[in-house]
């Protein structure tokens, strides 16, 4: 019974140990990398919000004027066909 014990403590502390030398090694290689300087984040922000703003109104557009021709054509169709 104590040896069933001592290895299930035993697991738990390399456990442990893995676990805190996994944080270590993230640490390690987040030190490594080369990160943006905050005027090119903001430039880099401003361009998304905006392209995504322009996408958006564009495909906003592109619906009205598809939405004004199918019901153009409905309407021609029940004026032709009653």
């Amino acid at each position: 019974m104590d040896t069933e014990l001592d290895k299930e403590t035993a697991k738990k502390k390399v456990h442990r140990w893995s676990v805190f030398r996994f944080v270590q090694e993230v640490k390690e290689e987040l030190k490594k990398v080369s990160w943006t300087s905050i005027k090119e984040l903001k430039l880099s922000t401003k361009i998304v919000v905006i392209s995504t703003f322009s996408f958006g109104l564009g495909i906003y557009l592109v619906d009205l004027a598809v939405k004004g021709v199918l019901h153009s054509v409905s309407t021609l169709f029940h004026l032709v066909f009653g």
